[in-house]
């Protein structure tokens, strides 16, 4: 899809006719964006502007000079945005070229909002994006704007998961998902935070651009500046609150095993007395231990004697390990 944006009558017009590229000049548009293109719509689109759009390789790639670059003829450069998907949101990379003539094209796969945000204001306000320059700023300006909403609300869910586990004496494994999802996020937050702070350098010291958008740059640099504290701030924080989950983890599984360890010690006498009557020895002396009573009833006092002992050890030590306080 194609979307077509003409000066004409002191307006903004969109159109999605690339026939038109026969009837007009660069200065009749203003700016020509696509959404999964198709071949027909890319062939015009370079016919027209005389440029080579990129391939999604050249769009996907980290070097600097894919970021932003300048050739002859044309303003190059590629950055990430956001896609939400649930709770979390994934990146996808968008191309900008800005001929010299100030027409900007710009190819994505993805409906932003950000580009709805800027079209919004370009219909609003349409004299002060007079060159595909401005109308470029204006979606960087848009997207920090954008990137400061999900850096703040990072930042509350971090806020949100470190009361959960304030307030929970035990941690499950959904606790640790949501902070390995938290901190995948806020790096990718940061990832892209990067990415708009070289495009910005690069646009900084190029002198191509009009010179009104230069102020704008300066306080577009300080945000993304700010937005990178912002994310480094709530990555150190998840740290902090992974290094606690875990400790408490510990505590949790420490307590389990001395819960065998002092059931384990507490019946170690029992057994050992235990195993000694139970050795099939004929010279064990308890063994024949009987007491009679007046009615003529046998009792096996060996027996007796036994379980006693047996009661009698275990007690004993359940209250020395209270009485070391390690119960």
């Amino acid at each position: 899809m194609i979307t077509i944006y003409l000066k004409q009558y002191n307006k903004i017009i969109r159109n999605a006719d690339v026939d038109l590229f026969e009837d007009l000049g660069y200065d009749d548009i203003l700016w020509i964006d696509m959404i999964s293109p198709s071949i027909k719509e890319q062939k015009a689109v370079e016919n027209f502007m005389e440029i080579s759009l990129q391939t999604k390789q050249q769009v996907e790639e980290i070097e600097s000079t894919s970021k932003y670059s300048e050739t002859e003829n044309a303003i190059i450069s590629n950055s990430n945005f956001f896609v939400p998907t649930g709770d979390s949101f994934v990146v996808e990379p968008v191309s900008f070229i800005i001929s010299n003539e100030g027409v900007l094209v710009s190819v994505r796969n993805a409906e932003f909002r950000t580009f709805r945000e800027a079209e919004k204001r370009l219909q609003m306000n349409y004299r002060s994006y007079s060159t595909g320059y401005h109308i470029f700023i204006s979606l960087l300006e848009v997207r920090i704007d954008f990137d400061a909403d999900l850096v703040e609300m990072v930042s509350k869910q971090v806020s949100s998961l470190s009361k959960d586990i304030n307030s929970e004496d035990s941690i499950d494994k959904q606790v640790i998902h949501r902070i390995n999802a938290l901190q995948e996020s806020t790096m990718l937050l940061r990832e892209n935070i990067f990415d708009r702070q070289r495009v910005l350098s690069g646009i900084l010291r190029s002198e191509r651009f009009p010179n009104d958008i230069y102020p704008r740059l300066q306080l577009m640099i300080k945000d993304v500046n700010s937005l990178i504290n912002h994310a480094d701030f709530s990555f150190q924080r998840l740290d902090y609150i992974q290094d606690a989950a875990l400790g408490l983890i510990n505590i949790e599984q420490n307590e389990i095993v001395k819960i065998f360890s002092v059931a384990a010690v507490v019946f170690m006498p029992a057994t050992l007395i235990a195993s000694i009557y139970g050795m099939n020895f004929n010279t064990i002396p308890e063994l024949d231990w009987v007491v009679t009573l007046s009615n003529g009833t046998v009792i096996p006092a060996g027996y007796i004697l036994a379980i006693t002992l047996m009661i009698f050890c275990s007690g004993l030590t359940i209250w020395y390990f209270k009485f070391k306080k390690w119960l």
